[in-house]
């Protein structure tokens, strides 16, 4: 651990749920909650004002709607959200080139080998200036720990929140950490939290107290000394600026079981061309083909194949996931699928492509485009969907967003970031030639200077 609170992290508050508001004039200072909203949703997120009555991350959104009737429910955008979040990391690799992304939202930064900071008060400044930049850029807000350790600088980005700044001071860490709680430490989860309350630690102080060997003895010699050494604030990870990625996996969970077995291979078909288009969209291939089949009764049964070597070719993906389904028993129905490719490397093994249907590379490769191409015209052609809090475009009334749809009828908000009060609400039909989905505007006026040149592209995706 550093004798300086030179390692940052970064929070942005509650980030889905804040770029909606700041995307919607009309939401802002209100409860909105994103995730799936299908019987089986789950809540991605939601703003500081839904949390007042009492919904939080992960919960099933049955229950949300529940607690919180009136509020705004959306489908994520996570395309925008990407791109948002790639100007928040943007301004913390000018603060250093030792950033480590663990979310969308979320980040180390190693001020020190950017030479940002280097005492206590230029920490402080990096971190307000920070800040500053975010909301200037964004329209956002984040919250920012700073420490002498990565653990630390967490647990302090925790306690600014929302919209704070927090600095743990060299040498007031054992007494910081000291009342709180067991699980407020990396690595104690619900289990190792209760393992420990039964045998009367609750505190990080008393784990401290405790002593190495009697926690060895409660969670095993790595996960005991790991812990040990946390207790004493004591935390030496370094900041790492590239995660290298280990797989590239779709899934999917159905509001209704699947019981029909020709459903459930058609849709690991698909789900492995899915896979495959986002593989080759991170310029990647692999060896191991990954099926994930949740059953009714929730049992999760995880089956993988691995080739001779590294493809991105979708149909030995799809042939893969296919032989890897036949020795999985759906009896009873199936309540989520996904396909994953692990393995990964930045190269294909052209030999591999043969293993398709026995055609040559090039005809494979091919057809597979044109098939695919196929498919997702006749799906654009065969339904216009249109999910709650995405963007439309009106020929008369501009830009706006779907408060809802149903019974052949969509309903829409025609507001923009930049409006000064919310917009006006009309209901047309969901086949109105009129009406047409619409890229994101940009959040922020400097936002849409930057939209005009090279940020246009970044805004745009998704």
């Amino acid at each position: 651990m550093r004798n300086t609170p030179t390692i940052l992290h970064l929070d942005m508050d509650a980030f889905f749920a804040s770029v909606e508001q700041a995307s919607k004039p009309s939401l802002r200072g209100k409860a909105v909650i994103v995730g799936g909203l299908g019987p089986r949703g789950v809540v991605a997120t939601c703003s500081y004002e839904a949390r007042v009555f009492g919904v939080h991350s992960a919960m099933p959104m049955a229950q949300a709607r529940r607690l919180a009737p009136n509020a705004a429910y959306l489908v994520p955008r996570f395309g925008f959200y990407r791109a948002i979040s790639e100007q928040v990391m943007a301004l913390l690799r000018e603060l250093s080139p030792l950033v480590e992304p663990l979310s969308l939202d979320e980040a180390f930064v190693d001020l020190v080998a950017g030479e940002a900071a280097w005492d206590v008060e230029s920490a402080r400044l990096a971190g307000v200036k920070l800040r500053t930049d975010i909301r200037v850029a964004t329209g956002l807000t984040g919250s920012v720990g700073l420490a002498g350790s990565k653990m630390l600088a967490k647990i302090a980005s925790e306690q600014a929140k929302p919209d704070g700044l927090v600095l743990i001071a060299p040498g007031t860490e054992r007494a910081l950490l000291g009342p709180m709680s067991v699980r407020t430490l990396p690595g104690v989860g619900p289990a190792t939290g209760d393992h420990l309350r039964r045998a009367g630690i609750t505190t990080v102080e008393e784990m401290a107290e405790a002593g190495e060997d009697e926690l060895v003895r409660l969670l095993g010699k790595a996960h005991g000394h790991a812990l040990y050494a946390m207790a004493l604030a004591h935390d030496d990870r370094p900041v790492v600026a590239e995660r290298e990625t280990k797989s590239v996996s779709v899934e999917d969970t159905y509001d209704v079981d699947i019981h029909d077995r020709t459903r459930v291979g058609l849709e690991v078909q698909r789900l492995a061309e899915r896979c495959v288009r986002r593989l080759r969209a991170a310029g990647l291939s692999g060896r191991t083909i990954v099926l994930k089949v949740r059953r009714y009764d929730f049992s999760t049964l995880t089956r993988s194949e691995t080739l001779r070597g590294p493809t991105d070719d979708p149909a030995v993906v799809r042939e893969a996931a296919a032989r890897l389904l036949e020795s999985v028993d759906s009896t009873g129905g199936v309540r989520l699928l996904g396909v994953g490719v692990s393995g990964l490397a930045d190269y294909t093994q052209e030999d591999l492509f043969a293993q398709a249907a026995g055609e040559p590379t090039e005809e494979a490769g091919a057809d597979h485009e044109e098939e695919r191409a196929r498919e997702e015209e006749a799906e654009q052609h065969a339904e216009r969907r249109w999910p709650a809090g995405h963007d439309v475009r009106h020929t008369e009334h501009g830009h706006g967003w779907v408060q809802g749809s149903g019974v052949g009828r969509v309903t829409v908000r025609f507001e923009t970031p930049m409006s000064q009060a919310p917009g006006r609400v009309r209901t047309f039909r969901v086949d109105d030639p009129a009406l047409e989905p619409a890229e994101p505007l940009p959040l922020t006026e400097r936002g849409v200077v930057e939209a005009s040149g090279a940020g246009a592209g970044a805004l745009g995706e998704g």
